[in-house]
Parts: C-alpha cells; structure tokens; sequence
C-alpha cells in the first residue's frame, strides 16, 4: 500500500491531533506487521468500515467503535519495540468480541482475507453461536451471534 487512502466519509480524514482528541473513553488499538495485509482481515472479513488507511497506520470503525492498526515500526521507539520484532504470535491470552454477525459466514470468509479459522461456529451453552478467527498476526476475535 503506498497511496493514502481515505474512507467511507468521503471527508478528509483529520490530522493526528484532531484524531486523537476525538476518541471515545473506550477504543482499541493492535499493533501489526504488515497495515496492507491486515487491511482485508478487517475489512472484507469482518465488516470494519475502513476512514482511513496508509503503509503505517489505519482508522477503522468496527461495531460502531474506532479500531486502530498500527504498524510495528511506528513504535520503534517504545519498549515494546525489541519484543515486536521477535515475530512471537500477538494478544495470546486476549479475546476481542464482535457480537450480531454471522459466525458461518465469517468463517468461511476468514481465509479468504488473511485470517485463519482457531475454531468452527459452533452453538455454546451461554446461547450464542461462535467461532473464533485470528488476524494475520494471531489477535483472536469471538465473532457470534443470539441462537
């Protein structure tokens, strides 16, 4: 990806002060190896409205929630910056949810993207029907829906 592109608003997207200042209380940012790659898993997969995207950084808004993609070198200089390049597997341990989707259908979607399958939908007793997907760089999402 080596275009800026900007989303669904059809509005410049606002500069990184503008943007910041505007999240909510409660937002999620994953960081990733690749922006480009990750792109499809979110968007085509599952759903995430795409406002902006270049080789560095992403906004999204997924379930009415702004989701950021940003890419590991733009955190170069951060603790964590030793520890991303060691290729380890992302979020082991976290589980983000995307609830009133179609498990089926993501499902068999998630490959297609650049996700992998952790687990087939599947009717859990708490009565809802899942799967679990993880993105290109291993963040596992529980997406379902009401039985």
């Amino acid at each position: 990806m080596t275009e800026k592109t900007c989303g669904i608003t059809g509005d410049a997207f606002p500069d990184p002060v503008t943007y910041g200042r505007s999240l909510p209380k409660f937002c999620a940012n994953l960081l990733v190896r690749d922006v480009g790659r990750s792109l499809p898993f979110y968007r085509d997969c599952l759903g995430a409205a795409l406002r902006y995207a270049d080789d560095e950084f992403a906004a999204l808004v997924l379930g009415g929630t702004p989701l950021m993609l940003h890419r590991d070198s733009t955190y170069a200089t951060h603790p964590w910056a030793g520890d991303l390049g060691t290729g380890a597997l992302r979020g082991l341990g976290a589980e983000l949810r995307l609830f009133e989707v179609d498990p089926d259908a993501l499902a068999a979607s998630a490959e297609r993207h650049g996700g992998t399958v952790v687990a087939d939908a599947a009717d859990k007793p708490h009565g809802w029907r899942e799967a679990f997907l993880a993105d290109p760089d291993g963040y596992v999402w529980a997406v379902g829906r009401p039985i």
